[in-house]
């Protein structure tokens, strides 16, 4: 049973994919670094780090797997800097630290449209977090690229929220790629990914998690 270890364990998709790996039985022991304390539970350990900084020597850092669930938007962010310091930066250093530790399995959620070379930053920063995981070669690499993220976000985003309504009354007749992706979905084949640890370079499109 592999241990688990999830960054961006606060955020929307991170939080359900803490949940399901603290209940399923093929998971033996979940790391989740935070920024801020996590409820406790038997089977985690929940290192507070600042993602800056953060501690590569930890012996936590020793897993099987790692699902990066890390994110921002531009407009959260403040900047484009700060935007691709936490979609890019923080997930590429949590990847090296636990590859130098061993991991063999790294499941990535990214998103539709990720383009190393394209104009959009958003899309861009996706492409090029993708590129730089995929250099450290672990053996077992799967992206998961959903489109518009749908759940319960703990703060309001307007754009997302009208966004959100319009793909919820469009969804029944637009093709599978641009209707919402459940957050439930996406860590369903998180979870899956990580456990399965299957051999080679993987990406699950948004098709596939409608």
């Amino acid at each position: 049973m592999p241990r688990l270890l999830i960054a961006g364990a606060t955020g929307l998709t991170g939080r359900i994919v803490l949940q399901r790996a603290l209940s399923d039985p093929r998971v033996a022991l979940v790391i989740a670094p935070t920024r801020n304390a996590l409820t406790p539970h038997p089977k985690l350990i929940n290192p507070i780090v600042d993602f800056d900084a953060l501690p590569v020597d930890a012996d936590w850092w020793s897993v099987d797997a790692v699902i990066c669930a890390l994110g921002t938007t531009r407009a959260k962010a403040g900047s484009d800097a700060a935007f691709v310091r936490v979609d890019h930066d923080y997930p590429l250093a949590v990847a090296k630290a636990a590859r130098a530790h061993g991991a063999q399995t790294f499941a990535l959620i990214s998103a539709i449209g990720a383009n190393a070379g394209s104009r959009l930053l958003y899309n861009r920063t996706k492409g090029e977090v993708e590129a730089s995981i995929a250099a450290l070669d672990y053996p077992s690499y799967t992206i998961v690229r959903p489109g518009l993220i749908g759940g319960e976000r703990e703060e309001f985003r307007l754009a997302e929220r009208v966004s959100e309504a319009t793909l919820r009354v469009l969804g029944p007749v637009l093709p599978r790629g641009w209707r919402i992706s459940p957050a439930e979905n996406i860590a369903r084949a998180l979870i899956e990914a990580a456990v399965a640890a299957a051999p080679g370079r993987h990406v699950i499109s948004a098709d596939r998690l409608a």
